[in-house]
């Protein structure tokens, strides 16, 4: 089922930032947002993760479908590693904890509090429950902070494993991880502020 975003507008702090936008994402594809910082691509992630209401626009095949990783790691640092990823499989209701542990290089950490790991480590974890989720569609907002080139390598290779057995992925993301992917600038959907100022003022006049 693709991911289908149509004439997409979204806003920031009741500010529009993009506009027009619209993409398919099929399965088995990953797509790679660019564009400068502060452009609106995180907030176009959270819009499409349902997390917050776009202001017109469709995205459909989201539903129950997407797995969303942000800038924060979104683990319980009084838990293990291992208790971590064991409780998110409970709430995603999906398998074993295990192909999770060694596709991130975990396994030797699995009893450790994830309180007490390194900011790299906390990473991997965060994004290893990506793979417990059992979720087909992975929305994933600059992955790769604070990993090194080796962790990168392990994400990149969990990308391509995900994208091989039907999922999706996409990632806005500023480096290269060599991963055959579509890349999608949304300068050209920067919104035209005053264009929507004047639609505002019409509103308040007429509406």
């Amino acid at each position: 089922m693709d991911l289908t975003v149509s004439d997409l507008t979204i806003a920031r702090g009741g500010v529009p930032v993009l506009a027009g936008l619209g993409f398919v994402l099929e399965p088995g594809h990953a797509l790679i947002l660019r564009g400068p910082n502060g452009i609106g691509k995180t907030t176009l992630l959270r819009t499409i993760a349902g997390l917050q209401p776009p202001v017109s626009g469709r995205v459909t095949g989201a539903e129950d479908r997407i797995a969303y990783a942000a800038h924060a790691d979104g683990i319980k640092p009084t838990l293990s590693v291992a208790e971590n990823l064991r409780f998110w499989a409970r709430v995603f209701g999906a398998g074993g904890i295990q192909p999770a542990l060694e596709a991130f290089d975990l396994t030797g950490l699995s009893g450790r509090p994830a309180g007490s790991l390194s900011a790299g480590q906390k990473r991997r974890l965060g994004l290893a429950r990506l793979l417990v989720t059992g979720r087909p569609v992975w929305v994933l907002d600059e992955p790769t902070v604070s990993l090194d080139t080796r962790a990168v390598a392990m994400f990149a290779d969990a990308i391509r494993a995900h994208l091989a057995w039907g999922g999706s992925a996409l990632i806005a993301t500023h480096i290269d991880l060599g991963l055959e992917a579509e890349v999608l600038d949304v300068s050209p959907f920067r919104a035209d502020l005053a264009q929507a100022a004047g639609a505002d003022a019409f509103d308040e006049a007429f509406g």
